[in-house]
């Protein structure tokens, strides 16, 4: 009674091959969700590498800031700015409504990172702002 019963190494061995086939389905299974969580993440990352490319170059946010404020309605308002190692302040404390909607026009429709913008109505036709852009 030495002998193993050939049964025996035939059942082990279908035991064997169902869980190789079980595990095999199971890493299959995750192998498309890392394939659909991939296309995610280089979606993600191109749309950040495109965001970063607008939103962070320092030089061409600075003149353009600077071509839209010495637009001729800007020039006789008194606007001021403040340039800073991490953005531009631009303020005024007496504005025209005109040249306020004019300079949001131009700002809002613009790639710039507003992190604070302040308008306060003083009468119908003059207002006060404070607006920060970083980058």
């Amino acid at each position: 009674m030495n002998r193993i019963n050939p049964l025996h190494i035939g059942l082990l061995l279908v035991v064997i091959l169902m869980f190789l086939v079980f595990n095999l389905s199971n890493t299959k299974s995750e192998l498309a969700k890392a394939k659909v969580s991939y296309t995610q993440t280089a979606k993600l990352s191109t749309r950040l590498s495109g965001l970063k490319e607008v939103y962070d170059d320092k030089e061409r946010i600075k003149s353009s800031l600077k071509r839209i404020l010495e637009q001729s309605s800007l020039k006789s308002a008194n606007i001021e700015q403040e340039l800073k190692r991490t953005g531009i302040i631009i303020s005024s404390e007496d504005v025209d409504i005109n040249v306020l909607n004019f300079l949001m026009s131009k700002l809002l429709n613009g790639a710039y990172h507003i992190s604070t913008l302040k308008i306060t109505k003083h009468s119908k036709t003059n207002a006060s702002f404070y607006l920060e852009i970083t980058w």
